[in-house]
């Protein structure tokens, strides 16, 4: 028996690689009021989890995933609601979870890449208005953590290594070399003003 914590994996039975453990976390919410649903669904995609269905939501076994999930499913019992939480292997159809799951990874890490060819606009205007100034420069570097830490909440929740990291990775070293191109020339001409 695996220690608690770690995903415990079994053998297929033909030679193929372990079966992978899912947490499955089945719900049911009131109707009324709708925010307590929209709540839910809100939390649950905050944690990466994919809807197999209606109410039926999934993410590989991750002990914080669980926790996160259990407290949930208490919460939802509060609520009125019902819940139960399942660690359970897939029989058949694995590769279409696993193809939906870092579908919504690949989905999150293009919108991030959408947002680094705006923050590269962004840029790319400060340079035609010619504003180098400190003020833009420190702007330009929130918007840059802030994409940055985005990557990191995603790229936590790509416990299956989605192909869209690479390209995302990319885009914002991509992000960075443009704000330090920038940030020299606000050096140069703010010691020009001086």
């Amino acid at each position: 028996m695996a220690a608690r914590g770690t995903q415990r994996q079994r053998g297929t039975g033909d030679g193929g690689p372990p079966a992978r453990r899912w947490l499955v976390l089945i719900y049911r919410i009131p109707a009324e009021p709708t925010r307590l649903r929209a709540g839910v669904w809100r939390r649950i995609k905050g944690l990466g989890a994919i809807y197999l269905q209606n109410s039926v939501a999934a993410f590989p076994h991750a002990v914080a995933v669980e926790r996160a999930f259990r407290t949930l499913r208490k919460e939802i019992a509060d609520m009125g609601g019902s819940a139960q939480l399942l660690i359970t292997d897939v029989l058949a159809g694995e590769a279409d979870i696993e193809l939906a799951f870092n579908k919504a990874r690949n989905d999150e890490y293009e919108e991030i890449v959408d947002r680094c060819e705006d923050f590269l606009q962004q840029v790319e205007k400060e340079y035609v208005a010619e504003h180098f100034t400190y003020a833009e420069l420190e702007e330009n570097d929130e918007d840059l953590v802030k994409l940055r830490n985005w990557f990191e909440k995603v790229k936590a929740r790509d416990v299956l290594g989605a192909p869209g990291r690479e390209e995302t990775v990319a885009a914002l070293e991509r992000c960075e070399t443009v704000l330090e191109e920038y940030a020299g020339r606000v050096y140069a001409e703010e010691g020009e003003s001086r």
